[in-house]
């Protein structure tokens, strides 16, 4: 019973943090990032801040929501400490999202410190929206697994070859590419908005663009590669794993990764509207979650043996 309760609360947490995630694209696409200044933790100098801006509104409810967030995590922390044996796979889970859930807000608090945020379009900026991006990936991957191991199933992992190992890196940092050219993209589709689709491939080919619009058009190649990747990779796996779970999440990967993909023209084709980058964003996190669940079932399942080779009776002289 407590580790059916504990598994829900981890789902809510998962949730609410995906909702926090999303949050925090309105607050970089609506240029609210400086809604409380250069200030962290305070706002605007105070602590309790009386929000005299709509930016200012959405960036403190924003900093109050990823507060709730990370206090969801500690206790999912202390939960897991309480009810699973030492060296539980669940205990291990907590203590990672934990951790990334700390450098969520310690990368959130840099970003304020150091302005890197409203009108700011910086080289710096841009490599911190990227490793934020891939600290959150990591941030949901740990909570997913948390969740996922707290199942009474006995969770045991079994690294059959190099193969399948290198097919799963290199998906992951698949992933984390095109996710951080998406947070980068992102960044500039809000600071450079184009005023039609025609001005907006014009700046992207433009040497006199700013750097954020010119890597802008990298983004969908790198999801194209990515999906026929993982199309080839998931098929291999189908191969060599004969696993009901794994040939789910495989066709749940495809199936979100099209949408995802159709999702993203339509994006570029309205000219990257908020409530769009948000779906967009949705979509890469779902994604993300079924990926990381394909990647654990298929180092989970038990490999099969294969039945040893029949040898002829020796007949009798």
């Amino acid at each position: 019973m407590q580790t059916q309760k504990f598994r829900n609360f981890v789902w809510v947490t998962l949730a609410y943090t995906l909702l926090v995630i999303l949050w925090g694209a309105v607050v970089r696409a609506t240029g609210s990032g400086a809604g409380c200044g250069s200030h962290w933790p305070t706002c605007n100098g105070e602590i309790i801040a009386r929000p005299e801006s709509v930016e200012t509104m959405i960036e403190l409810s924003h900093r109050i929501t990823s507060s709730l967030s990370g206090l969801l995590v500690l206790i999912m922390l202390i939960w897991a400490y309480r009810v699973f044996p030492k060296k539980h796979l669940v205990r291990r889970g907590a203590v990672i999202s934990f951790f990334f859930i700390l450098m969520e807000g310690a990368i959130g608090a840099l970003l304020v410190r150091l302005e890197l945020v409203g009108d700011n379009s910086s080289i710096e900026r841009a490599v911190m929206i990227a490793i934020h991006l891939v600290n959150t990936f990591f941030l949901i991957a740990a909570i997913v697994l948390t969740g996922w191991w707290a199942s009474d199933k006995k969770v045991q992992f079994h690294f059959r070859d190099s193969q399948t190992a290198w097919l799963l890196g290199i998906g992951a940092a698949g992933f984390f590419l095109l996710g951080a050219s998406g947070a980068i993209t992102a960044l500039g589709d809000t600071l450079f908005p184009s005023e039609s689709l025609l001005e907006g491939f014009r700046e992207d080919f433009s040497p006199g663009a700013n750097f954020l619009v010119r890597l802008r058009v990298y983004h969908p190649i790198i999801g194209v590669a990515l999906g026929i990747y993982l199309l080839m990779a998931s098929n291999i796996l189908l191969e060599k794993i004969n696993s009901p779970s794994v040939r789910r999440f495989s066709i749940w990967m495809r199936w979100l990764f099209g949408i995802e993909l159709a999702v993203g023209v339509v994006n570029v084709l309205l000219l990257a509207p908020v409530w769009m980058q948000v779906i967009h964003l949705l979509l890469a996190d779902l994604v993300w979650i079924t990926a990381v669940l394909l990647a654990n079932e298929a180092l989970t399942t038990e490999p099969e043996i294969a039945p040893a080779s029949i040898q002829p009776e020796p007949k009798l002289s």
